[in-house]
């Protein structure tokens, strides 16, 4: 059975959760609730208002009548007078609390803000079809030059994991149409999770898109930047794993920078590691013309022959200045009907203890 004593801790509960409370973290789960019972509140109100005040003057006309709570505001008589409408404000102010109680009104509260060094990371994993070129390793995965990517894209995930920075890592894999597969994250187990699922042989054949649209990844990119509020801080790179065969550049009229214009407007250096192509397909884009390119976007191409050479590209990557990256952790949303429901209870109780014990506040008009 609920004591006084417990009344008082959940009352003070109550008052702990409205300190709590903050502008810039508040908000109305049941917005379009509340203005429905206060648009209700207003319209009854008002309907009973004109209802009560309707009278009849001695002429026959009809008048409105200030109710006696504006009347005595305006034109006091006795401190009686006002203080007898004193019992329905608080019962008014608590449907006014209930109703906003009815908007379930939740926070998130902020627990920290973190500052510390690193990268704000999309890696890029061309899927297309010139990708099954054999490609010879020893430390990464062998079988063609999509796998030894993935695996280099997987070691490039594990370094982050063991060294000074915690950055954040998005990962996009590409073809004809660019998808993003995780978005910014720093929980690299996951993904290297999504590295596994999208880097078996099984679902290599099964990828759709056979072109390699470079421009369209890119674009992917930057739209993650900015989805993130990221674009314009200190740290933002692009590492592609691509063989740099662009369908665009080589059967369309667009040139290699058109494809980085878009990360050099954003100023996100992109460091691309062209892996073995077909050599069947022919040297129709040269390293040259693909480093002239990257090097506009204030990022750097490496060339990539064979497995060490990737290693070694991964390496210098890792050993970029890093930026600041600020990150406000969130606990989950809290519920606060409780207490707004028992503030609204409150004033309910008080107007009708106010009522019940003093005869001079059982009269409104």
């Amino acid at each position: 059975m609920a004591t006084i004593g417990d009344f008082a801790a959940l009352l003070g509960r109550t008052l702990g959760e409205f300190t709590e409370l903050s502008g810039g973290t508040f908000a109305l789960l049941q917005r379009d609730t509340a203005l429905l019972v206060y648009a209700l509140l207003i319209g009854v109100s008002v309907a009973i208002l004109l209802y009560r005040r309707m009278r009849r003057t001695g002429n026959g006309e009809d008048r409105i009548v200030l109710p006696a709570i504006f009347g005595s505001a305006l034109f006091p008589k006795s401190h009686s007078a006002s203080l007898r409408h004193v019992a329905y404000a608080f019962f008014l102010l608590g449907l006014i609390v209930f109703a906003f109680a009815l908007a379930d009104p939740h926070t998130a509260l902020v627990e920290d803000e973190a500052s510390y060094p690193g990268h704000r990371i999309t890696l890029m994993i061309d899927a297309s079809l010139s990708m099954n070129t054999a490609f010879a390793t020893e430390q990464l995965s062998a079988g063609n030059t999509f796998l030894a990517n993935v695996s280099a894209a997987e070691y490039f995930v594990k370094r982050r994991m063991e060294g000074p920075y915690q950055d954040l890592v998005s990962l996009v894999q590409f073809g004809n149409e660019a998808y993003i597969v995780t978005p910014f994250t720093n929980d690299y187990q996951n993904i290297l999770l999504s590295i596994s699922l999208i880097g078996t042989p099984e679902e290599y054949r099964r990828f759709p898109d056979h072109g390699t649209l470079i421009m369209k990844a890119i674009s992917r990119g930057v739209q993650l930047f900015r989805s993130f509020d990221f674009l314009g801080a200190t740290g933002n790179l692009i590492v592609i794993f691509s063989d740099g065969q662009d369908t665009h550049a080589r059967f369309e009229d667009v040139t290699l920078d058109d494809i980085m214009q878009e990360a050099a407007d954003n100023e996100i250096p992109v460091y691309f590691i062209r892996t073995a192509y077909d050599q069947e397909l022919g040297d129709i884009i040269s390293d040259q013309q693909w480093k002239l390119a990257v090097e506009r976007t204030g990022g750097k191409f490496f060339p990539a022959e064979n497995e060490a050479a990737i290693l070694s590209a991964i390496h210098e990557i890792d050993a970029l200045a890093t930026g600041r990256i600020r990150v406000k952790r969130y606990v989950a949303h809290e519920p606060r009907f409780q207490a707004f429901a028992l503030v609204a209870v409150l004033l309910w109780m008080i107007a009708l203890a106010m009522t019940l014990g003093f005869k001079q506040f059982r009269r409104f008009a």
